[in-house]
């Protein structure tokens, strides 16, 4: 299987720990972030990675380079910010097969089970799925409320999440074809969550939610960038 990494963000929030490097770059224990998300997934099963790059997108390359270990790895470069849909829609291209691939965030890890979460797909007969974390006191993430067959009804921004605790947890399971109209336009910058998930829902697609209450960090500002080491230390 293939997967999409989105990282190409600035890591605003960020600069405070890490002024000088890309967010998917953060050292922890002196291990680029992007490194555990290699490993985690490259056991999971993913032999091909494609990262969607832009800011200082030239640290990633000289670390990483085409090949992790047994994986190959490949690069979108954003010529300028595309944002997280942009982001996707340009790796989409490279992909080499036909089959569902894997969308992640470049700055969350989320130990979800790869055989679990496509087998659940599957079964869904859905076109995306996402993996669902709950977070208490939920004001950061883009929160998703569930229909009575497990589908996606809505998507709520951050700042009017705080009606449910189930959040997007930044994995994805997506058929490889749901993007095809997207592909003949020209690409412009938009955003994943808040412009082609909506959309996704009022065209009816089969969008389903897995719920997952395997380990979740996200090192998009300091306060969780510290507390990283001890999450990624039970997986990696």
């Amino acid at each position: 299987m293939e997967a999409i990494i989105l990282a190409g963000g600035l890591g605003t929030r960020l600069r405070s720990a890490v002024p000088s490097l890309p967010k998917p770059m953060a050292p922890i224990k002196g291990k680029p972030f992007l490194g555990y998300l290699f490993d985690y997934w490259l056991h999971q099963g993913i032999k091909h990675f494609i990262l969607s790059v832009g800011y200082k997108c030239e640290v990633i390359r000289e670390r990483f380079g085409t090949k992790y270990k047994d994986a190959d790895v490949s690069y979108a470069i954003e010529n300028e910010p595309l944002g997280t849909g942009g982001g996707l829609l340009l790796a989409i291209k490279q992909l080499r097969s036909k089959e569902p691939f894997l969308l992640l965030n470049g700055d969350t890890f989320f130990a979800v089970n790869l055989n679990n979460l496509f087998k659940y797909h599957k079964n869904c007969r859905a076109d995306m799925t996402l993996s669902l974390v709950e977070i208490k006191n939920n004001k950061r993430y883009s929160g998703v409320l569930l229909d009575k067959q497990g589908l996606v009804c809505s998507i709520d921004s951050p700042t009017d999440s705080s009606k449910t605790s189930i959040a997007n947890g930044g994995v994805y399971m997506i058929e490889n074809d749901l993007f095809r109209k997207h592909l003949k336009r020209s690409l412009n910058k938009c955003s994943l969550e808040e412009e082609l998930l909506p959309q996704l829902l009022i065209q009816k697609k089969r969008i389903a939610g897995f719920a997952s209450n395997d380990s979740f960090v996200d090192i998009g500002i300091p306060h969780d960038y510290n507390l990283a080491a001890n999450v990624l230390s039970q997986h990696v």
